[in-house]
């Protein structure tokens, strides 16, 4: 088995606000693998300023993988637990080579074009008229679940938003959920939660910034809108460290996103450790290419979870990787029509 790894840098069609900052560029790599005629693809979906393995022996540590794949899956696994992300592309690109198909990891109803996934719609941070231009593009498309970022504009427009949505649709019509990415402050945290709690939201993700433990579970106890743990999960990765997160917080969902939780395997962890706890949980990517987003969506697929995933990100780039992938009503499927763009498999991506 022969493996290499390779860099792409993908373009937002439009600049796209978080409350981190705005992305117009997006670095992803891939790792290839190569046996007897047969190719796997595993994509490493670091997002910079976010992934805990973003650090400067990132390009290092994946040339270390290339030059010990005879290790194998699981032992790569374990040894890459400072880079999730990796692990993850590993993960893919085993499954990817074992594979009839390269793009086909979890063959299903799903990939065979019979059912779809339900979707959130994306709205990005941006001012009132950009977001309401937005959201009245998802209502069209079809979309009954919309999640909104913010935290990046003034508090009070973007309560305007929320008014504004409820005024034209309500919450059986429209499901609401707003990432904070923790932009709120832990003093405000609780009246903001008050606010927005009027607008009869689905949830709002991580409030407030990561490991303040304490302020979180205290804001889990005696909020009134359902809190949802996303930034949370990242860097944690010893199971007990995991269990004693979710006790001690008690969340009322989690947030899984592969490439910044160690895949498949990191992603069971939390599921399993949720689900004992009576916390319910969805999935959403991080950004990746076609590629990583198919992984991702395969795998979301077989867990059966009926909640509304975060997996709409596809459209975001202009030179993404052609897949079958679709959105259309508000879900995620396979369009029969489309085929892969096989120039990934030759190491090298769409300009």
């Amino acid at each position: 088995m022969k493996a290499i790894y390779f860099k792409h840098i993908l373009e937002f069609k439009r600049p796209s606000g978080t409350s981190r900052g705005v992305l117009k560029t997006k670095e992803t790599w891939f790792i290839k693998l190569t046996q007897e005629g047969k190719i796997g693809i595993g994509e490493c979906g670091i997002l910079r300023t976010l992934s805990v393995d973003d650090r400067p022996d990132y390009k290092a540590k994946l040339q270390w993988v290339c030059q010990h794949i005879h290790l194998g899956k699981d032992k790569l696994y374990s040894e890459l637990k400072a880079f999730p992300s990796i692990q993850f592309g590993v993960e893919q690109a085993f499954l990817s080579l074992n594979a009839q198909n390269p793009f086909e990891l979890f063959p299903s109803a799903f990939t065979k074009s019979k059912a779809p996934i339900s979707i959130n719609g994306l709205v990005w941070m941006g001012d009132k008229d950009f977001m309401k231009q937005q959201i009245l593009e998802k209502l069209r498309h079809g979309f009954n679940c919309i999640k909104l970022k913010i935290g990046a504009i003034d508090f009070e427009s973007e309560v305007s938003l929320l008014k504004f949505i409820r005024s034209q649709f309500s919450e059986k019509e429209i499901e609401i959920r707003v990432d904070a990415n923790g932009a709120f402050s832990s003093a405000e945290a609780l009246q903001r939660l008050e606010t927005l709690s009027k607008f009869k939201l689905h949830s709002i993700e991580q409030p407030i910034a990561v490991n303040q433990h304490a302020e979180m579970a205290e804001l889990c106890l005696k909020t009134p809108l359902a809190i949802a743990l996303d930034e949370e999960l990242i860097g944690v990765f010893e199971k007990e460290a995991k269990q004693e997160l979710i006790e001690k917080i008690k969340p009322q969902y989690i947030i899984l996103k592969p490439s910044l939780i160690g895949g498949f395997k990191g992603s069971m962890d939390w599921i399993s450790i949720a689900e004992h706890h009576k916390i319910d949980w969805w999935i959403t990517s991080a950004l990746e290419s076609n590629v990583g987003l198919n992984a991702i969506s395969q795998f979301t697929y077989t867990l059966k979870n009926s909640l509304p995933q975060g997996l709409g990100t596809g459209s975001l780039y202009t030179n993404n990787i052609e897949s079958p992938l679709t959105v259309q009503n508000g879900a995620i499927f396979y369009d029969p029509q489309k085929t892969w763009n096989q120039t990934i498999l030759n190491n090298s991506c769409i300009k």
